[in-house]
């Protein structure tokens, strides 16, 4: 076999395809008998040219696992002798490297059965070798055997922690520091317990050194590698920086802000600031680092990009991702330096400058919105300012600016509209089709907030958008139809008179074919049906076939946005329709079930061999059935359009399911199983698409069910499912909205189907809901590091709001029963009510405890003590909502709090008291305190003064906003009156 295997591996190697292919189907005959191992291994080190040698060694790491346990035990100790003999004298670096690959497999299964005992000690001596070659390959070696047998060197750590250290520091070989760096990046799996995160940390100085070196002498691809370790140093759950963080930041500010260094480099170093933002966020604020990030970023959105730059690795819009993430995670730290930073840059003569300020207060408004909201005058004058710009690229910036203004600084941003619509409408009229795309989405943000305040703009507005609809290029089409969808939710029934205009010039997009024509099309889908929701059943019904026809005809273009905005068309279609929606569900519930069963397109990128294979042809060369070693998952990429479609698809089958209720009988079966498994799938908003659906599917099964014999088993199949689900999704999910929507479902089911449909769950659901209220769920640990500070937290309004809501639901449908699970949850959800939270934390407690007084009823009396304190002080809070639930909190303390409440009434009379005054600037505030005052009345009218408090009572009827307070307070009067009371005349 030796002899013509050596001749088929020298003409697999020829330019030749043909004779490439004929050796490669002769190599794959000869490779299903064992004894193609040693010759093999005889070629590896005998061949004559390096190349034959390294494709040796590559075959060897593909057939050796299915024929190891079939060889000798002779053969397999020379096949061992013989590639320590290739990786020590061997002179071909990618020979050697192959080398290391082969003895990796090979150790996966030799070492753990006790049959290679000298490997490490071999390793360990290569490695201090004088000969630099023979300690590069003993690292190389390490890395790779790390993929294999990486527990195996858990009782070396120590000597392995003392070998890298010294590598990294080898003033004699960079060849030999670079090879330490990489296997220091394949040894951090494997760093777990205290005494080993600590000791790692001494490995980073060093890294910083050789990727400094590296960096001098013009190798970025090796510096690259330490941002690598950096980045899973920074996502490890182990608290792996510690001070580390100062100098990772140093340099990586140093990195980015070098314009002569590559783009990617760049880019790479921006994106550990913005790992470190997103993971690591208050050791950045502990070590003050958040200024010196922000300076550096803040001039990066300053720096021009070339023509022909990536995008997505432009300095510009990488430091722009960096300041939104610090914002998100740091609001108090981030926007006194951004507004500065916005104020003296938008008088820059430099329109970089000027662009740079309204894009920066553009992107902090998510996360800093209650610091904007507090003041939002001056940041308007900024933006509003740059609409009038005579730089193109300032205006479109200030346009974008105004968009996300309106999505994230609500409902404050609209007591502007007066000044921000007319600069919007000018912008519309802009010479730059760029200016114009980011008006329309500025206007389409800013009108999708608006009610009938929009109703004075509505035809100028809409004369605009016609006009535009009609004359201009594709790309400006699409937004404005999303502006003019806006405009229609926001003015519903004063949208009619356009509505019919506007839906024939859409009839006209959805059949347009042709690729560049399809995301006009999928935005012409999506507005009919905002349209179809602005109108109404009776309109809509009897012209909604051709649509219906259309959308259907679209999925035969194979373009995931198209059929994404359809299917959200579908949902509008069944949400207004009811079950008249029914007849088209033989129709596209097909399509909906062929969209949640699509491919998604997830590729795993797997390392068969290493670099140097690839490069050198060898990729080629395929296994056969017989090898199972397991590759190396590189990378994995997904098509996001897909997954947009996949979400959009789950939440119309939800739509159908609610909407069509019985109807929907055909298909429950199969969309219950696409749910579950959808409940679990690896994207997040496909989840929470699922999350939401499950409980609609509940819905549609009572509904198919009802008076049925077998109608209770089938409801309590699907509930056990779905709440079993949502259990799981409280405390195992890392995501907050999915989450938050689970204690939402189980809030709903709650109160729809009452105690009994929580009953059988309730002891996994009150260790569900202490995991949340102690903050220990997956969800809320996944941004943890390690370093909590109370004092400066944020309220979490996604998932905690939601939460919270679960004690009122759980006090309604259980009444006074709700008490000793009460008394479990009560404790960890005080936490939030302390000084040093912040006022939403306290107005969340507060709201929910006025609900469960109010549902619990009498064992409240069991808290006052606790509470009363509490809701006294919030009745004095600068906040008009905290307030308002304190007025209504107090309110029911006293009317279900019993006896233990009279020794605060005069303090709770003193506590409203400011809130009857013409001071109070709220009306709903001034309703709940007089709601307050008439339950105290009702239940303990002898302990309240009566002729001092009546006057004052009586003078703010009647109610002005919170009418869920008049049957209080009527009922109080009336009681009076009744009653003969000599206080009411």
């Amino acid at each position: 076999m030796s002899q013509s295997l050596e001749l088929l591996l020298i003409q697999f190697l020829m330019p030749d395809n043909d004779a490439r292919r004929q050796a490669e189907d002769q190599i794959k005959r000869l490779s299903k008998d064992p004894q193609v191992i040693p010759a093999l291994v005889h070629h590896l080190r005998t061949a004559k040219t390096p190349n034959v040698r390294q494709l040796a060694a590559v075959l060897l790491r593909k057939k050796i696992t299915g024929h190891w346990g079939k060889l000798s035990g002779d053969v397999r100790r020379g096949v061992k002798m013989a590639l320590i003999d290739s990786i020590t004298m061997e002179h071909s670096p990618p020979v050697r490297r192959a080398s290391a690959n082969v003895i990796s497999v090979i150790a996966k299964y030799a070492v753990p059965a006790g049959e290679w005992p000298d490997l490490f000690p071999f390793l360990f001596q290569c490695s201090q070798s004088p000969q630099e070659d023979n300690r590069e390959v003993a690292l190389i070696l390490f890395s790779s055997l790390t993929e294999t047998i990486g527990d195996s060197f858990r009782p070396y750590s120590a000597d392995l922690h003392r070998l890298l250290l010294k590598c990294l520091q080898d003033e004699s070989s960079n060849r030999v520091r670079v090879a330490a760096l990489k296997a220091l990046g394949s040894l951090l799996e494997f760093v777990n317990d205290e005494s080993d995160v600590i000791k790692f940390r001494e490995f980073i100085p060093s890294i910083l050194n050789v990727s400094r070196k590296c960096l001098a002498s013009g190798e970025e691809d090796v510096a690259i590698i330490a941002f690598e370790i950096f980045d899973e140093l920074i996502e490890s759950p182990a608290p792996l920086l510690g001070e580390s963080v100062k100098a990772i930041v140093q340099f990586s500010l140093e990195v980015c802000s070098n314009q002569s260094l590559e783009m990617n480099t760049r880019h790479q170093a921006i994106q550990i600031i913005s790992w470190l933002a997103k993971f690591k966020s208050k050791s950045l604020k502990k070590y003050k680092l958040v200024a010196p990030v922000l300076h550096v970023t803040c001039l990066l959105l300053v720096e021009s990009s070339n023509e022909d730059d990536n995008d997505d690795l432009a300095p510009d819009r990488a430091a722009a991702e960096v300041i939104d993430t610090l914002a998100l995670n740091l609001p108090k730290q981030v926007y006194p330096p951004i507004f500065e930073f916005a104020s003296v840059s938008s008088q820059n003569v430099n329109p970089k400058f000027r662009e740079a300020a309204v894009t920066a207060l553009g992107v902090v408004s998510e996360g800093c919105l209650d610091l904007m909201k507090k003041n939002l005058q001056p940041v308007l004058r900024i933006v509003l300012g740059a609409l009038g710009d005579p730089e193109q690229m300032v205006r479109g910036a200030a346009s974008f600016a105004l968009g996300q203004f309106a999505e994230h600084l609500q409902p404050e941003i609209m007591s502007h509209y007066r000044d921000v619509l007319p600069c919007i409408l000018n912008a519309l009229e802009d010479a730059s089709d760029d200016v114009k795309e980011k008006a329309y989405y500025g206007l389409a943000a800013f009108c999708e907030n608006m009610d009938e305040q929009i109703l004075p703009f509505l035809d100028p507005l809409m004369g605009k958008l016609m006009s535009a609809l009609q004359s201009s290029p594709r790309k400006l089409q699409e937004t404005c139809m999303s502006a003019i969808g806006s405009v229609a939710v926001a003015s519903e029934q004063a949208f009619i008179p356009y509505a019919e205009n506007i839906l024939q010039l859409m009839k006209n997009f959805m059949v347009l074919t042709n690729d560049e024509d399809l995301c006009s099309r999928a935005r012409a889908t999506e507005l009919v049906g905002i349209v179809a929701m602005s109108v109404g059943r009776a309109r809509m019904e009897p012209i909604l076939p051709p649509y219906i026809e259309a959308a259907v005809a679209g999925f035969k273009l194979e373009y995931s946005e198209l059929r994404e905005y359809s299917h959200g068309f579908f949902s509008n279609m069944a949400e207004i329709l009811g079950d008249g929606f029914a007849q088209y569900l033989p129709l596209v519930v097909p399509l909906v079930f062929s969209s949640c069963n699509l491919d998604d397109g997830s590729a795993i990128d797997i390392d068969e061999s290493d670099g140097d294979e690839n490069v050198s042809g060898f990729g080629g060369v395929s296994s056969d059935d017989e090898a199972h070693d397991e590759p190396r998952v590189r990378n994995i990429s997904v098509r996001t359009g897909v997954l947009d479609e996949k979400a959009a698809a789950t939440q119309a089958l939800g739509q159908f399911a609610l909407h069509t209720k019985s109807f929907y009988a055909p298909y429950l079966e199969e969309t219950l199983k696409i749910l579950v498994r959808h409940s679990s799938y690896f994207h997040e908003d496909v989840r929470l698409q699922a999350i939401i659906a499950l409980k609609h599917i509940l819905t549609a099964t009572e509904a198919v069910f009802q008076g049925r014999s077998e109608g209770p088993a089938k409801a309590k199949e699907v509930l056990d499912t779905v709440m079993n689900i949502y259990i799981k999704i409280m405390t195992d999910d890392d995501d907050k909205e999915v989450v938050a929507q689970a204690c939402i479902g189980i809030a709903e089911i709650v109160n729809a189907f009452g105690f009994v449909a929580a009953e059988p769950y309730m002891s996994q659901l009150i260790e569900a809901v202490l995991v949340l209220l102690k903050e220990e769920s997956a969800c809320q640990l996944v941004e943890s590091d390690g370093e909590a500070d109370e004092d400066d937290a944020e309220h979490d309004e996604i998932l905690m709001d939601a939460v919270s809501d679960l004690l009122p639901a759980f006090a309604k449908c259980m009444g006074p029963h709700f008490a000793p699970v009460f008394s479990k949850w009560f404790g960890p959800f005080m936490k939030f009510s302390k000084a040093s939270r912040p006022p939403q934390d306290r107005t969340m407690v507060v709201a929910s405890l006025a609900e469960v007084a109010q549902n619990m009823g009498a064992p409240i009396a069991g808290y006052i003590e606790t509470l009363m304190p509490l809701v006294l002080k919030e009745l004095a809070s600068s906040e008009a909502t905290n307030r308002r639930n304190a007025a209504f909190c107090v309110g029911e303390l006293c009317k279900n709090g019993g006896e233990a409440t009279l020794r605060y009434y005069v303090d709770i009379l003193r506590g409203l008291s400011p809130l009857f005054s013409e001071s109070e600037p709220d009306n709903a505030v001034r309703d709940n305190a007089a709601g307050a005052v008439a339950r105290m009345i009702m239940v303990h009218s002898e302990a309240i003064p009566l002729n001092q408090v009546l006057p004052v009572f009586l003078k703010v009827l009647p109610l002005k906003e919170d009418q869920e307070e008049s049957m209080a307070v009527y009922s109080c009067i009336c009681g009076l009156v009744l009653s003969s009371n000599p206080q009411v005349h």
